[in-house]
């Protein structure tokens, strides 16, 4: 019998909303390690899916994060990048491009992670490049897909953290 893709019809149709929590993964980052998003509950989270690890959009935009990584560490925030690509070319992307934050492969079962999150291009086989910035409880703050060819850069994370630093110090 041929190996078949269950897709779940209750998948999200586009990128979850604010105020919707966060569906829990666990994903590798490297062929023995992995990293469970439960691991940062009681910290925000930017969550960058990207379609490819060696695309140019991609490397810039993945570039300006690392660039912008303490900025990111001065809100507590941890900064998961997630791609479909394999572990070993995310080995490889980060150790050439010194990157200073996870790269967490949603490989097999392909697009898993990115399908709970709304943000699978089924058609193309690779995610959206979509952000994501949960609270510390684990529920989505801010959530924006950008066109597939644009650097979505970082304005849109950094006022989603202000934002969240303002209303958990008002708590």
């Amino acid at each position: 019998m041929e190996n078949q893709v269950n897709v779940d019809h209750a998948m999200p149709e586009g990128p979850l909303p604010a105020k919707t929590a966060a569906p829990d993964f666990t994903l590798h980052t490297t062929p023995d390690q992995s990293v469970s998003l439960k691991d940062f509950i009681g910290r925000p989270v930017v969550m960058a899916f990207y379609p490819a690890d060696w695309s140019p959009v991609c490397g810039d935009q993945l570039a300006l994060y690392n660039e912008l990584h303490a900025e990111f560490s001065r809100f507590n925030a941890a900064l998961l990048g997630i791609s479909v690509d394999g572990i070993w070319c995310h080995n490889a992307y980060a150790q050439n491009r010194k990157l200073h934050f996870p790269l967490l492969s949603d490989f097999e079962p392909k697009g898993a992670v990115a399908r709970k999150y709304g943000v699978y291009r089924q058609n193309d086989g690779i995610c959206e490049r979509a952000l994501f910035v949960l609270d510390p409880k684990g529920t989505i703050f801010w959530s924006y897909v950008s066109p597939i060819g644009v650097n979505p850069g970082a304005d849109g994370i950094l006022n989603a953290l202000e934002s969240l630093a303002s209303q958990e110090a008002s708590k």
